[in-house]
């Protein structure tokens, strides 16, 4: 389903911050209308980030997030991560975590391995930040996409609806914490 991977081999993931607001803006629309041409709007709707106030000011948000890491080959951005604590709608766990509350990458790169490498840049900030978990979570509604998380290590370990939009949570144990 996934066919051969190329890794990029040349990939940089540098710190991102709020200069990189149309960064991430881009990423989304281009995100936005590769999903729509495939008749997916259930997931961020049909019409692109960079013409709603509420997604722009939310964009702006994760701009300006101290876990913004940003994924550059030679020079152009091609994906984004964000890593932080889980989102409200989702339960918290007993265990210490770090949260990956957003991974995306451009689309004109599909199948070449930005996003395996951002989520492996999650786990090792998880890793260096000792925690037991790694967490993330993504629309139920794409299947291929929920299969992409498992194929990355992580779990399904939970569910949530908000409003009707219907998300898969997973997670991924690291070694413990030391005490």
């Amino acid at each position: 389903m996934f066919g051969t991977i190329r890794l990029v081999a040349d990939l940089e993931i540098r710190r991102g911050s709020s200069a990189d607001f149309d960064v991430l803006l881009a990423l989304f629309d281009e995100a936005v209308a590769w999903m729509v041409a495939r008749g997916q709007e259930g997931q961020w709707g049909a019409r692109p980030f960079s013409e709603r106030r509420e997604t722009r000011r939310r964009v702006a948000e994760m701009a300006a997030s101290d876990g913004l890491w940003i994924a550059q080959r030679d020079g152009e951005p091609v994906g984004a991560l964000i890593v932080g604590t889980h989102p409200p709608h989702v339960e918290p766990i007993e265990r210490s975590e770090l949260y990956i509350e957003l991974l995306i990458s451009s689309r004109a790169h599909a199948g070449s391995g930005i996003g395996a490498r951002l989520a492996a840049r999650a786990r090792e900030i998880a890793l260096a930040r000792d925690v037991e978990v790694l967490r993330v979570d993504c629309w139920a509604g794409a299947p291929s996409l929920v299969a992409w998380y498992e194929a990355q290590g992580f779990t399904r370990s939970g569910t949530f609806d908000v409003g009707g939009w219907k998300g898969q949570v997973f997670e991924m144990p690291l070694a413990p914490a030391r005490g």
